[in-house]
């Protein structure tokens, strides 16, 4: 009798664990943070409301910042990565195009960030950047492989654009104004909707890896 009642108490306790909601930080800028947007209609509500209804319990933080720079992501890391934070999806280098950085720069950053989650043993899904083609072919193969990259030698889950959801990856700019806000920049909330649900199935996953973390 005592012994079955401690296999019921452990199972018990197998069950809460595997109910506690997994907890997610987004490193990122203004399309992470939701610019121009209402704040349901941005990345990270969204995101939250797909994954629940996908039956996934998750806690979102939104960790974007307008503006943010890879830099800035790496100066931060440390403190975005609180303990209660499982596991965190990185989407960072906009800024550093629109700014034309060195991609020896940016990736540095974005390493920087990486050993951070490595060492608070914390799983990242990485998103990359399409390069603009007026920087040259050097800049944006450079830019672009950066992502790639990393991804392979920090083991991470990897998408190669996270704008590819708009209309797939290399698609013409101006197939893109129906979704994007005035400024041509940022996706209005019809255009985060195509994001998320191309980011989706990737974030099911970085949700299992914390799990079994």
């Amino acid at each position: 009798m005592h012994k079955a009642l401690t296999c019921i108490v452990f199972a018990c306790f197998a069950l809460a664990a595997r109910a506690e909601p997994v907890t997610i930080a987004a490193l990122g800028d203004s399309l992470t943070q939701g610019y121009g947007l209402p704040q349901e209609d941005g990345l990270v509500p969204q995101l939250e409301t797909w994954l629940a209804a996908h039956g996934a319990d998750t806690v979102l933080i939104n960790a974007g910042v307008s503006g943010d720079t890879t830099a800035g992501g790496a100066a931060r890391v440390d403190w975005t990565l609180t303990p209660e934070v499982d596991a965190m999806i990185v989407t960072l280098g906009g800024n550093d195009l629109l700014r034309g950085i060195d991609p020896a720069v940016s990736r540095s950053n974005l390493e920087t960030i990486l050993k951070a989650a490595e060492a608070a043993d914390v799983p990242v899904l990485l998103i990359g950047m399409e390069a603009p083609s007026n920087y040259g072919p050097d800049y944006k193969a450079a830019f672009e492989g950066n992502y790639a990259e990393l991804a392979q030698q920090y083991g991470t889950l990897f998408l190669p654009s996270f704008l590819a959801g708009l209309a797939g990856q290399g698609a013409d700019p101006a197939s893109l104004a129906p979704l994007m806000q005035a400024d041509g920049i940022h996706p209005n909330a019809e255009g985060v909707r195509r994001i998320v649900e191309a980011i989706g199935p990737t974030v099911l996953q970085l949700i299992d890896r914390a799990r079994a973390g």
